[in-house]
């Protein structure tokens, strides 16, 4: 799994917590990862759930298996302008 960044919009099913698993998934738009250590190979992600036009509807705190997340469209790279 990637490195994980603000603006990502991800894919949390089953493979990350039976708790989203059959019409359960969410999508989120990643707002920060919690830095603080969990169990290994879990996490905290904060982000805003996205209805299927895209708008967000709620914010969530959730707790997942990193490796069961997919990236479904990874924020833009900044530059710096100078």
């Amino acid at each position: 799994m990637t490195d994980l960044k603000p603006g990502d919009l991800l894919l949390i099913g089953e493979a990350c917590s039976v708790q989203f698993a059959d019409d359960r998934e969410l999508r989120l738009r990643l707002v920060s990862v919690d830095p603080r250590p969990t169990y290994q190979g879990w996490v905290w992600l904060t982000g805003y759930v996205l209805n299927d036009k895209g708008l967000a509807i709620d914010k969530r705190e959730v707790f997942v298996q990193q490796a069961g997340l997919r990236v479904l469209h990874a924020a833009p790279a900044l530059t710096r302008r100078r």
